[in-house]
């Protein structure tokens, strides 16, 4: 199968990503290594073609690198091309004994959790990394220009800066170049956008991709219920019948060409069910009630 495409930087990616943390942390426990390789199989063969990590996602904070290894390990066992498949990864939160997490964006803890991340991934080189969350012990600035040094040296060929907001996200602008900046990965969903709606619509106006993630609504029950929260979900899903997911990320679709949502999964029927929503096309009346939702 082969879906619709939209740009991050200077990578063509599907439509639609995977979120693989699912597969590591999250509710229960991790996915077994059968389930987590049918779950990033499934994604490839229903065309996704960009799947999220990050060093972070793991069982505990000594096994960080377990969700990297997992699609690292499902890449590996696919039958498929592997040509087009574009792998995000991101570092700077940090994780201790006894699960006491910090932040850490200097230039030397970038560089070395990059390292381990390469090695987790069994690449020399990755397509997007992400600085994961502000580290306010430093300069903003400070850490997009240890991400630029990476890319200088070829360790990443993209740039991109995950919970950030519009402040930090000029800053960025302003350290690396218009166009310097290939991704924003922020949260937004119908229940999380009072925060990164603005962010959206800015990394619109200046050609950045805005990846949401929990673009359904999180794993702690909000993306399976989306459509008992929201009545014109469900009933535009019944109208369509769709499932009330494949309608939230068809609509998030809608919002820009720069948005590329990455739904998490753990089974391969979720990822499946999802990326139909890169088919689905809703009608302008029902993009009017559920612009509604963010109005």
């Amino acid at each position: 199968m082969t879906a619709p495409t939209r740009r991050i930087g200077s990578l063509t990616v599907s439509a639609l990503g995977l979120g693989a943390m699912p597969l590591s942390m999250g509710r229960g426990e991790p996915a077994p290594e059968d389930r987590a390789n049918a779950t990033i199989h499934a994604s490839l063969d229903a065309g996704v073609t960009f799947l999220d990590t990050a060093d972070i996602y793991a069982p505990t904070w000594d096994t960080m690198g377990h969700n990297e290894k997992a699609v690292a390990e499902g890449l590996r066992t696919w039958d498929g091309d592997r040509s087009s498949v574009v792998l995000a990864t991101k570092g700077g939160i940090t994780r201790s004994e006894g699960e006491v997490g910090g932040r850490n964006g200097t230039a030397e803890y970038l560089r070395s959790a990059l390292e381990k991340s390469l090695a987790n991934l069994g690449i020399e080189s990755v397509d997007l990394y992400y600085w994961h969350r502000p580290d306010r012990s430093i300069r903003y600035a400070e850490g997009i220009e240890a991400l630029a040094a990476l890319k200088e040296e070829g360790l990443i060929r993209e740039i991109g800066i995950s919970n950030a907001n519009v402040e930090e996200i000029d800053v960025a602008l302003e350290v690396l170049g218009e166009g310097g900046l290939a991704a924003v990965q922020n949260q937004f969903s119908p229940t999380f956008f009072h925060t990164s709606k603005r962010e959206l619509e800015h990394c619109g106006e200046h050609g950045i991709a805005f990846v949401p993630w929990s673009p359904l609504g999180g794993t702690g029950g909000g993306a399976s219920a989306v459509g008992e929260r929201f009545p014109q979900i469900q009933a535009i899903a019944e109208a369509h019948g769709v499932s009330p997911q494949q309608v939230v990320l068809a609509w998030e679709l809608s919002l820009g060409e720069h948005v590329v949502p990455i739904p998490g999964a753990s089974r391969p029927e979720s990822i499946t069910d999802s990326a139909g929503a890169i088919a689905l096309e809703l009608g302008a009346e029902d993009l009017e009630l559920l612009n509604q939702i963010i109005a």
